[in-house]
């Protein structure tokens, strides 16, 4: 079998075929065979169908075709062997079908076209001496002091307030009933319209301007219990019912009671009762060297993630489209392990509509991850960069202690491990031969990046999820 190889862009390589003339007439032959075995031809028993009868009947199409298929299979699996091509993903006709068959002559050679994907070459022009920024995320002391005030209020008791208006940190109790505002020229006359479930009886609510549409919570406080009043609020837009979407509203509003949170002490005692801590200094000092450790990590993820994006660079590669679909089809996988975790309905999700923009949503990301991971393999090959045996089993050992009540796939368990650990030492590697200077927190994001991250597939799925939720 003659092979002629041609190398084409997104790394694939074409491939033209020719069939010898013994080959082209045996698959015929042998399809008319297998057919006339299986034909049911009224007026014949199968297998005895005559030859000329069989192609009158099933037409030479039907048949070219048929050994055409085994042809074309056949000679691309047997052309990719004896060219000793590491083929990835499917290959694909680049010849027309239907030409071929108007062209094949079973007893004549049979040429044809077709590629086969192949792992990218890879070339990098540049990863040492690397100069990027990074955000410093420091620790703040405020952090643990909010941490213990959040449980604090969990642990607070209500209790009555007389004598004073209500304000801001309150909790009251009241009732209330809701009207869209008349607009500018409409009938004063005419009753106003109810808001669709825009009244209640007994309503407890935190006086937090966020926990209800903007003008409310403000419009109680100062009231005192036994008070009613009318209070203007307007809701925003966008707003979840579109129909009540920046529309101007009035609430008349009873407050029948009036509560504050009486907070426990920040002693010992509350140390005891939120952890496992004796005292709230060991508390304390726990909390700080947690989102110290913390602090330093995020700087650190910061900086790996500066000095990835400044080597992509330097990085050249022509990604096969094999390998960006099963990237894709990674992530999306990864995406929906997530959200069942969540307690979400993947199966909404994950519609026949909606796939295919998730698909077409995760395509950038999938490049960019396979440019990181080839050019990080690249700089491993390179650099002679692995990891020992001795690491791995360290590693694998310390987190199968970790989940030990869990049923752990070990060998899986390895593989992720393995890959972990070479990507870390790879890219701390990387750091001690690049310079990458820390700047303020905050002053290196973007309103693009933050529309970017919205835009991600988990929060495209969540989106779906809450569209669904709402039409029921």
């Amino acid at each position: 079998m003659k092979v002629t190889q041609e190398k084409l862009p997104a790394s694939q390589i074409g491939l033209e075929i020719e069939i010898t003339p013994e080959i082209t007439q045996q698959t015929y032959e042998q399809v008319i065979k297998n057919l006339a075995s299986t034909a049911n031809i009224p007026g014949f028993r199968k297998g005895k169908v005559p030859r000329q009868i069989l192609l009158q009947r099933l037409g030479t199409t039907r048949i070219k075709a048929a050994a055409l298929e085994e042809l074309i299979q056949d000679g691309i699996e047997k052309a990719v062997k004896q060219e000793e091509i590491k083929a990835i993903g499917q290959p694909q006709l680049r010849s027309s079908f239907d030409d071929l068959i108007n062209n094949y002559q079973p007893g004549q050679p049979l040429i044809f076209s077709a590629a086969v994907d192949v792992e990218p070459e890879i070339q990098i022009d540049q990863y040492t001496g690397l100069q990027a920024k990074a955000e410093e995320v420091k620790y703040s002391p405020e952090r643990v002091d909010e941490v213990l005030d959040q449980e604090r209020q969990k642990l607070g008791t209500l209790i009555p307030v007389e004598g004073r208006a209500a304000q801001i940190g309150d909790t009251a109790v009241l009732d209330f009933q809701g009207v869209l505002a008349k607009a500018e020229g409409e009938d004063e006359a005419a009753e106003p319209t109810p808001i669709p479930g825009g009244e209640a009886t007994d309503f407890q609510v935190e006086l937090y301007e966020d926990k209800f549409i903007p003008g409310f919570v403000t419009g109680i406080v100062g009231m005192n219990p036994g008070e009613t009043k009318e209070i203007s609020a307007q809701f925003p837009d966008p707003y979840a019912n579109e129909e009540l979407a920046g529309k101007p509203a009035v609430f008349t509003v009873t407050l029948k009671e009036l509560k504050e949170k009486e907070l426990p002490q920040l002693d010992d005692d509350f140390a005891q009762e939120v952890s496992d801590f004796e005292t709230l200094a060991e508390l304390r000092a726990s909390l700080e060297e947690r989102y110290q450790k913390e602090a330093e990590q995020k700087t650190k993820a910061n900086k790996q993630e500066a000095l990835l994006a400044e080597l992509l660079k330097y990085v050249k590669v022509d990604l096969p489209a094999t390998l960006i679909d099963q990237e894709v089809d990674a992530m999306l996988t990864q995406t929906a392990i997530r959200l069942s975790q969540q307690g979400l309905d993947v199966r909404k999700l994950f519609t026949q509509d909606i796939i295919p923009q998730l698909r077409e949503r995760s395509r950038d990301e999938a490049i960019e991850r396979l440019q990181r991971s080839l050019a990080l393999r690249e700089v491993s090959k390179r650099e002679s960069i692995q990891v020992t045996e001795e690491e791995i089993q360290a590693r694998v050992t310390e987190l199968i202690q970790q989940y030990q009540d869990d049923d752990v796939d070990q060998d899986r368990l390895r593989s992720v491990v393995e890959n972990d650990l070479t990507t870390e030492k790879i890219v701390d590697w990387l750091l001690e031969h690049s310079s990458v200077e820390l700047v303020p927190e905050g002053s290196l994001s973007t309103p693009d990046e933050e529309a970017e991250a919205e835009s991600s597939p988990e929060n495209a799925a969540e989106s779906g999820e809450a569209a669904a939720t709402e039409g029921e």
